[in-house]
């Protein structure tokens, strides 16, 4: 009988890290794509500000396109001559990841 209730004791324990390793695991992936994200919809803009991709769109709705095919949300862009500026959000959980990214010349 002590060992049934040993062997359920630590069943429960592993369950319980199972648990908690996945959803630690989980938040850390989303925070990589939010980053991912941020970085190609900042560059996708400084791209299209510059010139060097040609297009019509305006470069952050070009920056939201590129987000949201990311697997996240474009919550804020800003362009400055040929410097992108964005903010990216991702949820995970109910949780949400933001990450800003910047591309274009550098500062100073």
């Amino acid at each position: 009988m002590a060992g049934t209730a040993l062997a359920a004791g630590v069943l429960a324990v592993a369950a319980t890290l199972s648990v908690g390793l996945a959803a630690v695991g989980g938040a850390a992936v989303t925070a990589q794509r939010a980053s991912g994200a941020a970085d190609a919809a900042a560059l996708a803009a400084a791209d299209a500000a510059s010139g060097a991709v040609i297009t019509d769109e305006d470069p952050c709705a070009l920056a939201a396109r590129v987000a949201t095919a990311s697997g996240a949300a474009l919550t804020g862009c800003r362009t400055d001559g040929l410097t992108a500026t964005v903010r990216i959000e991702a949820a995970y959980a109910g949780l949400v990841a933001v990450s800003r990214a910047r591309a274009g010349q550098p500062e100073g």
